[in-house]
């Protein structure tokens, strides 16, 4: 039996995990998710237990028995939960696997700069909130 629910860990700051986390939101007919935005003012990092450094470099999740997915999995386990589960199934392919993980493990690595969150000019990289010298 799947211990749901799924707390999905995400970065609500991200344009483009927040629009996925709204569609999941909306697929979410049976309330299998509990989407928790670790960028949101008032986020308690120490009650979760996890490094809020850590979270903002791959997607986390934590299952209702504690057991804690990453990465790829996460996003398994949410179209499970939301009723995609074919898509689960053709992602674990063994010719679209591993260029999934790659995929998303480019997109983890580069996700500010794809989202405008991120400068790099000249070899230097910032935060767009961090001033310019």
């Amino acid at each position: 039996m799947i211990p749901y629910p799924l707390t999905v860990f995400y970065d609500g700051a991200c344009p483009l995990c927040a629009r996925e986390m709204a569609l999941m939101r909306r697929l979410d007919s049976n309330h299998r998710l509990r989407l928790c935005d670790f960028s949101a003012p008032g986020y308690d990092a120490e009650s979760t237990g996890l490094d809020p450094a850590r979270l903002g470099t791959v997607l986390h999740a934590q299952w209702g028995d504690g057991t804690i997915i990453t990465g790829v999995e996460v996003f398994r386990a949410i179209w499970q939960a939301v009723g995609l589960g074919v898509l689960a199934c053709l992602s674990r392919l063994p010719v679209i696997d591993p260029l999934l993980i790659r995929g998303y493990a480019w997109f983890a690595r580069n996700r500010l700069w794809l989202t405008g969150r991120k400068t790099c000019n000249s070899g230097t990289c910032r935060t767009a909130a961090t001033p310019q010298r």
